[in-house]
């Protein structure tokens, strides 16, 4: 069993910044893959980025160059980078995990990022 809790939501104007926090139960060392997704009102569920045990990452085309994804086993807690964020970027985020061909997910933490 995982579980995710997800933290540092809130709200920001146009152009400025946010960092997200996930943190796992478990030693995140034994999830093979960690990811945040969103979701905005009226749409579906989006990949923004992933992160491997080795430490490779991807992004969707529209945060590359703005988000980063980055980890801290210490902790236990997987991270979301934000600059640069427009109204395009407000909506729920989640962060997920694959482990053992299982799938998890936190809550979601509200980003609302205002115009």
């Amino acid at each position: 069993q995982v579980q995710l809790v997800e933290s540092g939501g809130g709200l920001v104007q146009a152009g400025g910044s946010l960092t997200l926090s996930c943190a796992a139960s478990v030693n995140i060392l034994s999830i093979d893959n960690m990811y945040w997704y969103r979701q905005a009102p009226g749409k579906s569920r989006n990949l923004v980025a992933g992160i491997t045990m080795s430490g490779n990452t991807n992004y969707a085309d529209s945060v590359k160059g703005r988000f980063t994804i980055s980890r801290d086993n210490a902790k236990n807690t997987v991270y979301l980078q934000m600059n640069s964020l427009k109204a395009d970027d407000t909506a729920v985020y989640y962060c997920h995990a694959l482990r053992r061909w299982a799938r998890y997910w936190g809550q979601g933490t509200q980003v609302t990022v205002s115009s």
